[in-house]
């Protein structure tokens, strides 16, 4: 024990930091199923490795009372700390101090690490659990809360951002995460609302909870907000760890190179058969790839979310890599509305952060219906169509089935600067299906034929053979090969490191205006 007054002064103090907003209400933090600020930084970050900023700020407000209630640190913890041994900078809300509300104290602790995050060029997560603004503090909070927008759009491309909502999370409060890069929500424990139950009740007069409103389950399956739904607090932790096993620190970084002992020249023979011989017949997109990457190791994003298409994280040859791939065993791959907005954030992310981008196409087309033209399909397809061809990225695709219409040319395809276009033999590539195609082109024809099922049969047949094939689009040069579907990967390993010093570049300009 030390006899210098000066320094017992100075753990008092840091002791009463860490307390937070006492005992009592750490204990009911606890009792609702919920770890405190410190507690989850901790969890998430290497043992030991935390070092806290700003431990001694205090709000600045007399109005209302809150001059008789300081707590050392306000309502947020923030610092940096290790995350397999690299470096992440991190902000966790404290709900034990005014319910997490976010003051102006509040948000100068957020912005000034957040600025750090930027200028040492490492990730930031953000920690969320909080009541929103904190109404005795007025338009400052809320100025507050406008800072931060800022810092999250000039941070965006720039550093990897994560949101993690771990309790509820209402109003303003909603928008920094939704500019972050991804959000992990907890189920039954954390929610997220423009408006809550009351108010909605209040101007539409409609009875809903709060997890029907606004919990995981909603915005993993329905909305989209949520990129990964967490069964526990300590899972949702757990799931930022391995998602930054496959990002870079920052845009001027490659992404981390992890040796693999998967050999790379491995044969696949069950990708032989793993293509039904009827076009009409599914299958999961998902065998395909956990049969191709580095250890079965797929780590998907917005698993629960237009589950046509798919994408995510994974490892070739040891590179990280991003894969986007239509799955037939869900709407046959169509792309919708929801599919190619999903699909468009994930490449854009992946060009962002240096990270290939490998696409497994399989694609019928755009859904039809009133239901997708009103709601802009023309505009989401857009979307997609744009990012693939912004991105300067590797860019390696394989049509493993069908590949027709504009969804051939929007899935990387090479006319989009795809780089090694691959295809299997089951590869159907055309402008549409044999049938549709049968019926515009022949219509006059089976109008007067005496047998026209007969007749039917046989023209889609002769189409299916001149046409369903990716040997048209081979002898063209849209498809670089077409490979036997055992040896995929071993060949987009061999390219992925072909494309290892790849320059592309896109006009200078300040910035292109996406069908937003």
């Amino acid at each position: 024990m030390t006899d210098d007054p000066k320094i017992k002064q100075l753990r008092d103090l840091k002791t009463r930091s860490r307390q937070g907003g006492g005992p009592e209400r750490i204990e009911a933090q606890h009792k609702r199923g919920r770890l405190t600020a410190r507690e989850r930084i901790d969890l998430m970050l290497d043992k030991g490795s935390f070092r806290e900023l700003d431990a001694f700020v205090q709000h600045r407000t007399s109005d209302f009372g809150l001059d008789q209630q300081r707590y050392l640190g306000d309502s947020v913890v923030t610092g940096w700390g290790t995350i397999d041994g690299r470096l992440v900078y991190v902000f966790s809300q404290d709900f034990t101090v005014f319910g997490g509300s976010l003051g102006e104290a509040h948000a100068e602790k957020i912005c000034k690490v957040m600025d750090m995050a930027m200028k040492n060029g490492a990730p930031i997560v953000g920690l969320n659990d909080s009541g929103g603004a904190r109404i005795q503090e007025g338009v400052v909070s809320l100025g507050g809360y406008a800072d931060i927008f800022l810092r999250n759009t000039l941070a965006s491309g720039v550093i990897p951002q994560i949101s993690v909502i771990m309790g509820p999370c209402a109003g303003g409060a909603v928008y920094s995460p939704a500019l972050t890069d991804f959000i992990i929500m907890v189920r039954n424990s954390s929610y997220m609302f423009v408006t809550g139950p009351e108010v909605v009740k209040t101007v539409t007069h409609e009875e809903v909870s709060f997890e029907d409103l606004g919990g995981a389950s909603v915005h993993s399956e329905l909305s989209g907000v949520c990129h990964m739904a967490a069964d526990s607090e300590a899972d949702a932790l757990y799931l930022i760890r391995k998602l930054l096993t496959y990002l870079p620190q920052n845009n001027m970084e490659d992404p981390p190179f992890f040796p693999t002992g998967d050999d790379p020249l491995r044969m696949q023979e069950q990708l032989d058969n793993i293509v039904p011989d009827d076009p009409t017949k599914p299958y999961d997109i998902k065998d395909v790839i956990h049969l191709i990457v580095d250890d079965g190791q797929f780590f998907e994003i917005h698993e629960a979310y237009a589950q046509n298409i798919v994408v995510g994280f994974a490892r070739l040859g040891g590179h990280s890599i991003g894969i986007i791939a239509n799955q037939p065993s869900v709407l046959a791959g169509v792309l919708d509305i929801n599919s190619s907005e999903k699909a468009a954030r994930f490449v854009r992310f992946c060009d962002a952060f240096n990270l290939p981008i490998l696409t497994f196409v399989d694609v019928p087309g755009f859904l039809p219906g009133t239901d997708q033209e009103h709601g802009g399909i023309i505009r989401s397809g857009s979307k997609l169509l744009y990012a693939y061809c912004e991105a300067t990225v590797p860019k390696l695709t394989v049509v493993t089935r069908k590949a027709y219409g504009g969804a051939y040319d929007v899935m990387s395809s090479k006319h989009i600067r795809g780089d090694i276009n691959l295809a299997w033999p089951s590869a159907e590539i055309a402008v549409m299906g044999p049938d549709g195609a049968v019926n515009i082109i022949f219509r006059k024809e089976l109008a007067q034929a005496k047998d026209p099922v007969k007749r039917r049969a046989e023209l889609v047949a002769e189409y299916r053979e001149k046409f369903a094939n990716p040997y048209v689009a081979a002898s063209r040069g849209y498809i670089d090969d077409v490979i036997e579907p055992r040896e995929t990967r071993p060949r987009l390993i061999n390219a992925l490191e072909s494309l290892t010093n790849k320059r592309d570049t896109n006009p200078p300009k300040k910035h292109g205006c996406i069908p937003l």
